[in-house]
């Protein structure tokens, strides 16, 4: 039985983020690679509300949320209140979170090499399909698609 596209991706999620998790060990650091969207958005904007953080790196609010929670712990990153509205937390790099940019940069940057050498491997680029596929469940979510097929069950 061929497994499903759940299963599958999650399969491949594990199999890379294993690897870049073994990378980071490797280098002495402890970090985790899902706090690598957060990081790339607070190196770009400065400091950032939550909502900045998910939309720059393109995930939920609630991911968002709970990713910085378990970088503040880490200590990578720092909350404090918003300047016109206190409830609105702007989060920005700690100092040790600025010091660990350039180990991360090193990290990324082979990190990108070897996904480049997958992409050059395969008949279409993971890449490539990845944001097709991301662009046509923006265009029609795959809950509507579910729905869709079970009307003509």
């Amino acid at each position: 039985m061929k497994p499903g596209l759940g299963t599958q991706l999650r399969h491949l999620i594990e199999l890379l983020d294993g690897a870049v998790q073994a990378v980071y060990e490797e280098a002495g650091i402890d970090y985790r690679p899902r706090y690598t969207p957060v990081m790339r958005a607070l190196q770009a904007q400065g400091s950032c509300s939550i909502g900045q953080i998910a939309e720059a790196a393109g995930i939920t609010q609630p991911a968002a949320t709970q990713t910085v929670a378990l970088m503040q712990k880490a200590g990578l990153v720092a909350a404090a209140p918003g300047a016109t509205d206190a409830r609105q937390k702007r989060i920005q790099f700690s100092a040790a979170g600025l010091a660990l940019l350039p180990q991360l940069e090193q990290c990324w940057r082979a990190t990108a090499e070897a996904a480049d050498s997958l992409d050059q491997e395969l008949p279409y680029p993971l890449s490539t399909a990845l944001a097709d596929a991301i662009a046509a469940l923006e265009r029609q979510s795959f809950g509507a698609r579910i729905r869709q097929a079970r009307s003509k069950q």
